[in-house]
């Protein structure tokens, strides 16, 4: 049968086996058994109960301490800088490597200073010229002030977001469309930066900007062939302008060759025809005293050293008979390349009187004139 089923049950739990009418046991008295026992245990009585309390405080205060002293340590990665607040004001940094605080009195927040952080920022623009570009943009940066980053700003990442977000809306709205699909970028690249380093200035954020990379920029899909076409003409036009100026190397020092050699040989001509003007000057004066001695023998002298000098040089003579009016040709040129030949043939005469004939007919088609001035001329000359 239950303790508590109706008939007169007497095993109720909270009575006690002396007293029917006894209620649950009392919290006090519970504790104040557990500290006698535990003097008991130290070797006290229940004389001593006082003392026995005191230690028992004393143990816990001590392991208390000791959590307390255990908590305090901690560690610091190689990249970072602790932040040391000491009742809520700043104290220290500390370096990396196994610290030690105390707790509820110090406070640590740890920085990492040495790894470089990236944030990139995109979206759609307006141009100066009232063009939309979307824009993709990167920056790195590095955190230079542990303190200044950790308490300038709330979120100091947040705000250099939205500061970047406006330095790149400023370029690209005082930025014509074609300089920031083009030929610009670099120039925008680096008023982002400038204006950035402007926008954080003030707040002394303790970042340091490293760089900024213009990742892409590029207009609506609705038009993006035509603009496609319109920078490939623009690559063209530099690519032409590259080829020409190439050209242009190669070209001006082979022309600045040419002149200079022209100059050179024009400068030896002139040498060479001033320095044969003054041979002849200097011929005719060793002359002049000979012809003013003896001047009929000095000038068939001349003549005959000039025919000599003429007939030296060619291979044809023309025979003047005296006195008929005919003059014959010899081409000596074939007569001696017959005679180098491996069967030289004689000259018959045949051969003389079609000579003969050949030079007659070229006196009746007026030749003759010419010729009868050349006989003139050499009968003055001996006469």
């Amino acid at each position: 049968m239950a303790w508590n089923e109706p008939g007169g049950n007497n095993n109720d739990p909270w009575k006690n086996r002396g007293s029917r009418d006894q209620g649950p046991p009392d919290l006090d008295e519970v504790f104040k058994k557990f500290f006698d026992k535990l003097g008991g245990f130290s070797g006290g009585n229940k004389s001593s109960g006082k003392g026995v309390g005191g230690l028992g405080l004393g143990l816990i205060v001590g392991i208390l301490i000791a959590v307390w002293f255990i908590s305090g340590f901690y560690t610091l990665k190689e990249a970072e800088r602790g932040v040391v607040l000491r009742f809520g004001k700043f104290h220290s940094f500390q370096e990396p490597g196994l610290r030690w605080k105390p707790t509820f009195v110090d406070t640590v927040y740890p920085v990492n200073v040495q790894s470089v952080r990236s944030m990139p920022s995109s979206g759609f623009m307006l141009t100066e010229d009232e063009n939309v570009v979307r824009v993709d943009m990167e920056i790195q940066y590095r955190v230079m002030d542990p303190f200044k980053y950790t308490f300038a700003v709330v979120d100091p990442d947040e705000s250099l977001r939205h500061a970047l977000d406006a330095a790149i809306r400023y370029v690209v709205g005082h930025s014509k469309m074609d300089e920031v699909l083009t030929r610009g970028r670099e120039v925008a690249r680096q008023e982002v930066r400038d204006e950035l380093n402007g926008i954080i200035a003030p707040y002394s954020m303790g970042i340091e900007i490293l760089d900024v990379n213009f990742k892409d920029a590029r207009p609506p899909e609705e038009v993006k062939a035509a603009f496609d076409d319109a920078i490939a003409a623009q690559e063209d036009e530099q690519r032409y302008i590259r080829e020409a100026e190439a050209y242009a190397r190669e070209i001006e020092p082979r022309a600045r060759g040419q002149v200079n050699r022209m100059e050179q040989e024009a400068t030896a001509y002139k040498q060479r025809v001033t320095l044969e003007a003054r041979g002849e000057v200097a011929r005719f004066e060793e002359l002049l005293p000979q012809y003013v001695a003896a001047p009929e023998v000095t000038r068939q002298r001349l003549y005959l050293e000039t025919l000599e000098e003429v007939y030296g040089n060619t291979s044809k003579i023309m025979v003047d008979n005296k006195g008929s009016g005919n003059m014959m040709y010899l081409p000596l040129d074939k007569i001696l390349e017959r005679q180098n030949s491996a069967t030289p043939a004689p000259v018959s005469s045949n051969t003389l009187e079609g000579l003969r004939t050949n030079t007659q007919n070229q006196s009746a088609n007026g030749n003759s004139s010419s010729t009868g001035s050349r006989s003139d001329r050499f009968r003055t000359g001996r006469e």
